[in-house]
């Protein structure tokens, strides 16, 4: 069912394109960046690479075929007879490994296919991570915008109303100047909003890893307070890629240990084969094999067992890591939803509401239009705050599930 939602909404998201606007949730977001973004192809196709290792990783070794041909001479006495004369060998050589070195290098190469699968996971959740974070900021931004049109729109009655009690002769001029400049004043800041909007909406698409930037509409609301998440921190240990990814970097230095542990011992090459002397037939066999003297592969075995601690003490440091994200987006999470809720709310109202009582007292003469002005102003800019910070906890929400590992 997951596949055939996420199909629907490409298929959704693909027919929007035809048209001026596309509306996109979260949910399409994401499922767009996951299913055609670049980095994920090549991600992918470092896979496909480590699993061509894996299988010639796996392949035993081939047999090798010796043709020889000893005393042969062009001269002498008495005369050269080939067939009296000549050793002739033919035998086939093959190395036996010792110590199950093919199987220790299976086990290494499936670990090394294993790493390139966490790190296309890992690259996959920093996608998600970018996107969701890209998503509410553009959200954000779109609904300033949209707010700060709306008002300016509004104004203009402000500025009507003032203008037509210039000609009555019942203001003074200088009022409809302060109010015109006021008014280009929230002009200057809707197309600011505009601008910012503009940047916020092409980062989203940027980080989806798209190549066209059509408008588009947020269809998943910033204004919805999300359930509380309870997780706790060592959930994300158990679905963190990054812990996974680090996990499976000390799996595969430990593996390299034992292969180059089992790689000091030596081979075996075994021969058997034909030969032909004095005009006779006869069978050859033969045993070769190094011998550890000198050269036990010391070097190599002390750098792997280096790499394994290299490893633990990475992924220490990347649950270490792990625990304090969890805790800090925990902690942003609680911080902008009391914003929300308890202050911001507060403020909205209080504004609204001075700004009615001082539009309604100027009417009747009861206070000077910079009072009124200054009511105006703070009601703009306390709804600016309040979609801001609304953006910043659908932000922090975002940060604390992908924090938690939470896809």
């Amino acid at each position: 069912m997951a596949i055939w939602a996420r199909i629907s909404g490409l298929i959704l998201l693909c027919a929007g394109c035809g048209f001026g606007q596309l509306a996109l949730t979260l949910q399409d977001a994401l499922d767009r960046a996951l299913s055609t973004h670049g980095l994920l192809a090549a991600g992918q196709n470092r896979v496909g690479a480590a699993e061509g290792l894996q299988r010639q990783a796996g392949l035993m070794p081939n047999p090798r075929l010796v043709l020889q041909l000893e005393n042969v001479r062009p001269y002498g006495n008495p005369a050269f007879q080939f067939n009296r004369d000549t050793d002739q060998f033919a035998y086939l050589q093959y190395m036996f490994e010792t110590a199950g070195k093919r199987g220790l290098r299976g086990e290494v190469a499936a670990a090394v296919v294993g790493r390139a699968e966490m790190e296309r996971e890992m690259l996959a959740a920093q996608i998600r991570a970018r996107v969701k974070l890209a998503y509410w900021q553009a959200a954000g931004a779109a609904q300033i915008q949209r707010w700060l049109d709306e008002d300016f729109n509004r104004f203009g009655e402000v500025v009507r109303y003032h203008e037509v009690r210039v000609k009555e002769g019942a203001t003074a001029e200088s009022d409809l100047l302060r109010v015109q400049l006021e008014a280009s004043r929230l002009r200057l800041s809707a197309s600011n909003a505009r601008l910012a909007a503009e940047r916020a909406r092409i980062d989203l698409l940027r980080e989806m890893g798209q190549r066209e930037f059509p408008e588009l509409i947020f269809s998943d609301s910033i204004e919805t307070i999300r359930p509380e998440i309870t997780e706790v921190a060592e959930s994300a240990l158990e679905r963190r890629s990054e812990v996974k990814l680090a996990r499976q970097i000390q799996l595969a230095a430990q593996r390299q240990a034992r292969l180059q542990e089992a790689l000091s011992k030596p081979n075996v090459d075994v021969l058997l084969g034909y030969k032909r002397t004095a005009g006779l037939d006869t069978m050859l066999a033969g045993v070769q094999m190094e011998l550890p003297m000198a050269n036990r592969n010391q070097g190599n075995l002390s750098a792997a067992l280096s790499e394994v601690k290299v490893a633990e003490s990475n992924l220490a440091a990347v649950e270490a890591v792990v625990r304090a994200e969890v805790e800090s987006a925990r902690r942003s999470v609680a911080i902008r939803k009391t914003q929300v809720d308890s202050i911001l709310s507060a403020m909205r109202a209080q504004s609204s509401e001075s700004q009615r009582i001082a539009d309604a007292a100027y009417r009747v003469g009861g206070v000077e239009l910079l009072r009124l002005l200054d009511a105006e102003r703070a009601r703009i800019e306390t709804q600016i705050l309040y979609y801001q910070t609304l953006s910043e906890y659908q932000q922090a929400v975002s940060s604390l599930e992908t924090a938690l590992g939470i896809l």
